[in-house]
């Protein structure tokens, strides 16, 4: 390796034509890669400087110089036609190419004719626009936020993919990528330069997930280690930039890796549903949100690894907090792990709900047993019913809406009505019960088990009495008194009872009929029943005091 030697700034400037003529100034190419699939998504030309005498300069010495003496804009178009070269060299000899990306300095920006002056370049190598982005630093839009919103309209015009460089290494991230349109964020790995998972890596799986709303691709830049990789690509990052794949190429060297490995395009974050506006459902102004918090049930915004069953909810409504009880609150459960309420039968009953969800495209129901726990009232164990939606989805990711309602009551009615079935049934059984619900209107009637297991009737008996008749049920001579109990109950007659013999075997039976009247007192409903008439065992008579001495 030659010796360097550092140069001072009236060398750098005095030599600074001739580093562009002899191209001194000269571009190397980092490859991007998806971690997942081990594809090429694309490049960053990077700017070095090797003086012939010098040696190589470090981009951090001169790159300074170039900006204090207002040389970077021309170094910078100096760069952008050498990538122009290069992509125009590729397509000649019929090779399959990628798009780099080529740096865009904040002087570029102030400089009124740069895109004018980057266009006649690409038009003079007829470069499809596609294999070419831009790249702007985050710190380049603060102070000049106007300034460089109509260079970025002016570049889209054009057709220019523009990526966000060094994103979360200034001081207004948020604000930045809110009133930017960006195409692409680039994420600054130093985010994890201390432990992994630590509270930088909460902050850059955040970012992760909020850039998905915005349906804008990640590139992780600078990663270095094998466990970052991993990690973004459990955040949903899969696009990696840095040392662990590729150091910075020369020309050649990066030619033979691109003609080596195979290639993709970027894709998108979330695709949402057409209906949702992601920038008005998080504006707190928006009436996308004044619906969500106030018109609506208890409602949920959550994300869902298909892969792996993580779930991570993304926000929820004060309703959604009310339905769950236990004086919990909004912090309280965003950020939390959601499957910690359920038990593995219900978490396996949520799971099925949310892929068949994505596998119908539909709304899809279930009901689930949670247990709840707060500091202030314990653990309770509460019912569920919840209705999912997928609005969004990005590879395996899915983002789902989930409506609410807290069904606990009901279902512990019903699990006290089934209890309470169990003993009738048992008391039916003891007591040679038979019962049965007649609708007047309808002239339906609905047996009990026991109707259905010993006289073989079905669930549903229509036009009744008359198919009891014609099984037998009721003999002939008692048909036509039965059937007047019928009409009789129609004109509103409440009660009836008579000893009747039922079956082929004439067996005696208690047979009574109870009326239900609406609030009309229209005849509504009759409840039958037919009790098994026992003969009383015939009780000793007294002996006398004689006969027991005999």
């Amino acid at each position: 390796m030659e010796d360097a030697q550092k140069m001072r700034e009236p060398e750098l400037v005095g030599c600074f034509e001739d580093a562009l003529q002899f191209d001194h100034i000269y571009a190397v190419y980092q490859p991007q890669i998806n971690h997942s699939t081990g594809r090429m998504v694309g490049a960053e030309a990077l700017m070095r400087w090797r003086h012939p005498i010098y040696g190589v300069q470090m981009p951090g010495d001169f790159i300074p110089v170039l900006e204090k003496n207002n040389l970077i804009y021309r170094a910078d178009l100096h760069i952008f036609e050498t990538v122009c070269k290069l992509q125009r060299k590729c397509l000649d000899a019929g090779m399959s190419i990628i798009p780099i990306s080529v740096n865009m300095s904040r002087y570029d920006i102030y400089n009124t004719n740069y895109v004018d002056e980057i266009e006649g370049i690409r038009l003079k190598y007829d470069i499809p626009v596609k294999y070419l982005r831009l790249e702007i630093t985050e710190s380049s839009a603060i102070g000049g936020r106007e300034l460089i919103t109509r260079v970025l309209r002016q570049l889209h015009d054009h057709g220019y993919t523009v990526e966000m460089d060094d994103f979360g290494s200034g001081y207004s991230s948020l604000n930045i990528l809110k009133d930017l349109d960006v195409d692409v964020i680039k994420l600054d790995m130093a985010f994890l330069a201390g432990d992994i998972g630590g509270r930088g890596g909460t902050i850059l799986s955040s970012i992760v997930q909020m850039t998905k709303w915005l349906n804008t691709p990640v590139i992780a830049e600078g990663v270095e280690t094998m466990e970052q990789a991993d990690y973004m690509k459990s955040t949903g990052c899969n696009y990696i930039q840095g040392y662990l794949y590729y150091r910075p190429l020369p020309e050649e060297e990066f030619l033979e890796k691109m003609n080596q490995l195979e290639h993709e395009p970027l894709t998108p974050g979330m695709h949402l549903i057409k209906t949702l506006d992601a920038g008005k459902f998080w504006d707190p102004n928006s009436m996308e949100t004044l619906i969500f918090n106030n018109f609506v049930g208890g409602a949920a915004i959550f994300t869902f690894k298909k892969m792996t069953n993580e779930l991570s909810l993304v926000r929820v409504n004060r309703k959604y907090v009310r339905e769950l009880g236990m004086n919990l609150n909004e912090q309280d459960l965003v950020g939390d792990d959601p499957w910690v309420q359920f038990d593995e039968e219900n978490k396996e009953i949520y799971i099925r709900a949310m892929k068949r969800a994505i596998e119908f495209g539909d709304e899809e129901t279930c009901e689930t047993w949670r247990t709840m726990v707060s500091d202030c009232c314990g653990e309770d164990h509460i019912c569920i019913r919840s209705s999912l939606r997928v609005i969004g989805e990005a590879s395996d990711d899915y983002l789902f809406y989930a409506m609410i309602q807290n069904v606990t009551k009901e279902k512990k009615k019903m699990l006290q009505v089934s209890a309470d079935e169990g003993r009738y049934k048992t008391a039916f059984e003891q007591a040679n019960i038979y019962a049965w619900e007649y609708t007047i209107a309808t002239k339906e009637m609905r047996p009990c088990f026991r109707c259905m297991r010993d006289l073989g009737f079905p669930p549903l008996l229509k036009n009744y009495p008359e198919p009891a008749i014609e099984q037998g049920i009721f003999p002939p001579e008692f048909a036509d008194e039965y059937r007047d109990w019928h009409r009789r109950m129609e004109q509103g007659e409440e009660y009836f009872e008579a000893i009747v013999p039922l079956t082929v075997g004439r067996i005696p039976f208690h047979v009574r009929y109870t009326l239900e009247k609406d609030e009309n007192g229209k005849p509504l409903k009759a409840y039958g029943s037919a009790t098994l008439v026992v003969d009383e065992p015939e009780k000793d008579e007294p002996q006398s005091e004689e006969s027991k001495n005999e």
